[in-house]
């Protein structure tokens, strides 16, 4: 009888696979949110166009109102404090490479030294910002930024990029102690965790946490090549991993039936 069998976790180099994670908490869901943006926001804000500044302060603006919402400083330094308990707790294993793991937490000290210094209030210098409030108050029309509806903002999109550039600069280094803690604690929350593989029978993979209580992510890797994607659904108790072919953005959802061999993290 012929394996039908899709093996998916040995097609390509581990630097070749595509990652799709889902957060098993809403403050990952928050730190994701807020590393996606933050990621956009400078990657826009190296481009010299004035439509690449657009997009940086639509990224900007859509952090600030994230961390408008609750106590995101909070947050992560308890993570951070939780990323150096278990780091520390290394120490006195034998088998573990002392000089990386006094780096890590070298870099967790750093992090939480600049998000202390920075205060509750850090945010204030952005919230007391005419310019950026009348940007984000305009942003909920569509199209509402036009020059016509704010002229202070299309002559500053004007404006040489060097001039331009360091006046982001200054905003993105008010939000940069939060911003850069949270890419430090996903960065190893990710890495605590190597992927195994899986099989999931009838393309239906399904998990109960079980002794896997505290886990904040689940992460499912897949060559770039694949026509394949999984929707990942959660709960309090367990999560399912539904494969799903690509067939083209015009074409009905086809769910796999085969067997499919892929590889998880539960970070």
């Amino acid at each position: 009888m012929p394996d039908n069998t899709t093996d998916l976790a040995s097609d390509s180099p581990r630097e070749d696979f595509v990652v799709f994670e889902q957060p098993l908490t809403e403050r990952l869901r928050t730190f994701l949110r807020i590393e996606l943006l933050y990621r956009q926001a400078l990657f826009h804000s190296r481009a010299p166009t004035d439509l690449s500044a657009r997009a940086a302060v639509s990224s900007l603006l859509e952090i600030m109102i994230i961390l408008g919402r609750g106590d995101t400083r909070a947050e992560v330094l308890n993570e951070l404090e939780h990323q150096n308990d278990t780091l520390a707790s290394y120490q006195k294993q034998r088998e573990v490479d002392l000089e990386q793991l006094n780096e890590f937490l070298g870099r967790i000290k750093t992090l939480r030294a600049k998000l202390t210094d920075v205060g509750t209030t850090f945010m204030n210098p952005l919230k007391h910002s005419d310019f950026l409030n009348a940007i984000k108050h305009r942003s909920a029309i569509p199209g509402g930024t036009c020059i016509f509806d704010l002229p202070d903002y299309g002559f500053w999109l004007r404006l040489p990029y060097e001039e331009r550039a360091s006046q982001f600069h200054a905003w993105t280094d008010t939000l940069a102690p939060v911003c850069d803690a949270v890419t430090e604690v996903l960065w190893l929350t990710r890495e605590t965790t190597e992927p195994e593989k899986k099989t999931a029978e009838g393309g239906l993979y399904q998990h109960r946490f079980g002794q896997n209580k505290g886990k904040k992510l689940v992460r499912v890797f897949l060559p770039g090549s694949a026509r394949v994607y999984p929707e990942i659904s959660a709960g309090k108790h367990n999560f399912a991993v539904r494969f799903v072919e690509w067939k083209g953005i015009d074409s009905p959802r086809v769910e796999i039936s085969g067997d499919i061999i892929f590889l998880l993290a539960l970070c």
